[in-house]
């Protein structure tokens, strides 16, 4: 079981496409917008959009540098450049291997409730009292589904990078973005739906907190997989005549373009059904919320809807799934040698031991719980909350100070065209991101357990 030759996208094309449907997940379709509708709809947007093109942009273009650079993956390309920064790659190792099994937890809820909607059951029993609870409260049947939907992702991987994940991208992220234009135009005619339209593209400075950029700022964090590995060990997988930086503004609007959308589809649509759930959140959100939803656009139609939009659903986890896959598969690859296929299998058994219990901690195993959090939670929290803002934090000060911003630079000109917003990228790498990602790390600990308030920090 010796490794080969680095696999690599065969172009451009490929490689954005790969990269975008990482960046694109369940966190621009339910997350960006029950935080859009919490914290000011139109301001909210605008201060989004600023940060992508300033602090997303910046840590972005650092992470593919380095994996291209260097031509590692996330476990060893810090130690390649700096022997003493090796913990970092390790760090950063860990992020995938405890999102991946959770996440494909919650996918597996997602092809669930697609099945559903696909049979025409969705209205009749999606919008049943408890459904949704009594669903990942059993025992067995959530597990089926999380085995089904990880199952699905394995053997995308298990083909390579050109002919596996490259392939897939550039046949789901074209159906997505089809999907998501589709469900939004037919959203927006829907009586009622203009009001939730105005409110949240029209700017209301009035609205605008502190809170309103810290959210916007950790949504754009998760949303664009920083500090995850992913954008590192894909920038491995990148040719050397590809550039970086058009490359990451492709990314940047496929990424902000469908979290726009899935906002202007979701928040119009709750305001022509059901004001009164505007803000609701995650989970809740997507599997019991939005089910009433369809139910009230009414009869076949809204069947229609909700298949295609767990379909959306679907096609956005997987996209993202394969992605977490490969970061873990290339990190074993590149730490021990084995082949993609014997990896694939130790990646697939290692997901299944650790999604299980985050799986039965909403049923048999709900009594477990630290601070009123969950398995699944906690996982979350641990990852996403704590370890990704301290693998960023890092990663900015051995960019900014011990490898320097430079290295990285000469790295995304080296198809001979210069970056223009190299000035941009030092300043945001060496002294605004680093404050950020602290900020980010203390606002989203505080949201995760509901200290807000007690901080004085509050929602609009």
């Amino acid at each position: 079981m010796q490794n080969t030759k680095r696999s690599t996208f065969s172009g451009k094309i490929g490689f954005v496409l790969a990269a975008a449907g990482s960046a694109v997940g369940l966190g621009n379709i339910w997350r960006f917008p029950y935080l859009a509708a919490e914290h000011g709809g139109g301001i909210f947007l605008l201060v989004y959009l600023i940060l992508a093109l300033t602090f997303g942009f910046a840590l972005m273009c650092g992470e593919i540098a380095l994996g291209r650079k260097t031509g590692k993956s996330a476990i060893e390309a810090f130690g390649a450049l700096n022997k003493k920064y090796a913990f970092v790659g390790v760090l950063a190792a860990i992020v995938p291997m405890l999102i991946l099994p959770y996440y494909s937890v919650i996918g597996g809820w997602v092809t669930k409730y697609f099945f559903v909607y696909a049979s025409g059951q969705g209205s009749a029993a999606a919008t049943t009292e408890n459904y949704f609870g009594d669903f990942i409260g059993s025992t067995f049947e959530p597990i089926g589904w999380f085995m089904l939907f990880l199952g699905a992702t394995a053997l995308i991987v298990l083909f390579g990078v050109e002919k596996g994940i490259e392939k897939v991208s550039k046949f789901l992220m074209p159906l997505l973005i089809a999907l998501t234009i589709g469900i939004t135009v037919y959203i927006m005619f829907l009586p009622g739906a203009m009001d939730g339209v105005k409110y949240y593209l029209l700017p209301d400075f009035s609205k605008f907190s502190e809170t309103t950029v810290l959210a916007a700022m950790g949504q754009l964090f998760y949303s664009m997989s920083l500090a995850m590995g992913i954008m590192i060990t894909y920038g491995s997988y990148m040719k050397k005549d590809v550039s970086i930086n058009s490359s990451v503004k492709q990314i940047e609007i496929f990424d902000t373009g469908v979290a726009f959308l899935s906002g202007l589809m979701i928040i119009p649509a709750v305001f022509a059904v059901d004001p009164s759930s505007i803000g609701t959140k995650g989970g809740t959100l997507m599997f019991a919320t939005l089910p009433h939803i369809f139910d009230g656009i009414g009869g076949v139609t809204g069947d229609i809807i909700g298949a295609a939009f767990f379909l959306l659903v679907l096609l956005a986890a997987l996209t993202s799934s394969i992605s977490l896959m490969e970061t873990v598969v290339s990190i074993f690859r590149d730490k021990f040698g084995w082949s993609r296929k014997f990896t694939c299998l130790v990646v697939f058994v290692g997901c299944v031991l650790l999604g299980i219990p985050s799986s039965l901690g909403n049923g048999i195993w709900k009594s477990f719980n630290i601070a009123g959090k969950g398995i699944l939670d906690m996982f979350d929290i641990f990852a996403n909350n704590i370890l990704m803002p301290i693998v960023a934090f890092i990663t900015c000060i051995f960019i900014g100070y011990v490898i320097k911003p430079q290295t990285l630079i000469d790295e995304i000109e080296i198809d001979g065209k210069k970056f223009k917003r190299g000035w941009l990228f030092k300043i945001m790498i060496k002294y605004i991101a680093p404050i950020c990602i602290v900020l980010i790390l203390a606002f989203s600990l505080l949201d995760a357990f509901g200290l807000l308030e007690t901080f004085g920090l509050t929602k609009v």
